[in-house]
């Protein structure tokens, strides 16, 4: 069914005053989307769409949501064709509902009742299968997931490296060798056990919650840009699950990142070898704590070759991971739903 027949649909058996204020909420949305067919010029590279698609965020994926009015993946991104709302009213009009993991309840009593058969459903999540709980709830729902993990329908790394010819290596000035932001820990993760057996061989400056010595925003580039090395160390240990520790902590403060998470193949995969050091790299943490201590100027400078070619973009900000649904919507599987989200995720 068309989605412009569904308007009667959407107002029959309201009472008046309710239907009244449906049809104010859904004119502006109609005008604001036909305002999509004629968009103002953009760069020829940006995505294009032959008809505008609406994406309804069923809750924002973060506590603080901003502000999503007018044509935001335009104005913001450049990505033409692309309505981003949160007006569940509008749910019957939707091609694609967003449901971030951390705002489902364990019930499935918050989502809708039924969808109409044009519209697909994506699963969002940016935590770890080991953080990621009561999956098994949702069986059979989802069409697509929206992930950190290279192979899924809509890749959303935490970060990544775009080319910069113009880029120069900089450095900045080093006062300690080793530092490490941690605000979560937890003696039964296998980063607490590293760092334990690490600092036995060398000394580690510690920030953050943990160590009450919280840095504000601002703060913690400035900091951490001081040290040499910076342990980049995961929460938990799973493909792709590369996270702002080593793009944001390290990579872009300028200091050489020391990797505890998936295997250097992965890394790899993201970034340069000669980029990062490995915790996997040596035969102990003994060997490592001398490498670290023992390197010279030159080696230590060749860890930043990368900066010649690349310079880092972090993903912060939801409203462009929410639009990158309508980029690569023209390319998204139809037909497909997950049988078994917990064992796709857990795999």
């Amino acid at each position: 069914m068309p989605r412009a027949s569904l308007l009667p649909q959407l107002l029959g058996g309201r009472p008046a005053v309710k239907a009244v204020a449906m049809a104010g909420v859904l004119a502006t949305t109609l005008w604001s989307l036909r305002c999509f067919l004629n968009p103002p010029q953009v760069s020829r590279e940006a995505p294009q769409h032959m008809e505008p698609l609406l994406v309804l965020v069923w809750e924002w994926p973060a506590q603080q949501v901003p502000n999503i009015s007018g044509d935001v993946c335009r104005e913001l991104y450049g990505i033409t064709g692309c309505w981003v709302t949160m007006e569940r009213q509008l749910l019957h009009w939707a091609d694609v509902v967003v449901f971030p993991h951390t705002r489902l309840q364990p019930s499935r009593d918050s989502l809708p009742k039924d969808r109409p058969p044009w519209q697909s459903w994506v699963w969002v999540s940016l935590e770890s299968p080991s953080n990621t709980k009561a999956l098994a709830g949702w069986n059979q729902t989802f069409n697509w997931v929206m992930t950190y993990r290279r192979d899924s329908d809509i890749f959303i790394p935490y970060g990544k490296l775009v080319p910069n010819q113009s880029a120069i290596v900089n450095i900045p000035a080093k006062t300690n060798l080793v530092s490490w932001v941690i605000s979560n820990y937890h003696r039964t993760q296998k980063r607490a056990e590293v760092y334990k057996n690490l600092s036995r061989y060398l000394h580690v400056n510690i920030y953050g919650k943990a160590n009450k010595k919280p840095l504000c925003k601002d703060c913690l580039l400035p900091t951490t840009s001081k040290s040499k090395f910076y342990l980049a160390f995961e929460n938990s240990i799973h493909q792709d699950y590369i996270t702002e520790k080593l793009w944001r902590n390290a990579l872009m403060a300028g200091t050489v990142p020391v990797v505890l998470g998936p295997p250097r193949a992965n890394y790899e995969q993201f970034v340069p070898a000669d980029s990062f050091i490995h915790v996997d790299d040596f035969s102990s943490l003994a060997e490592l704590a001398t490498f670290l201590k023992t390197m010279n100027a030159s080696r230590y400078r060749q860890f930043f070759a990368w900066q010649r070619r690349y310079s880092v973009k972090l993903y912060t900000d939801w409203r462009e991971r929410i639009c990158t649904i309508c980029s690569t919507y023209p390319s998204l599987p139809r037909g497909r739903i997950y049988p078994d989200l917990e064992s796709w995720f857990s795999t």
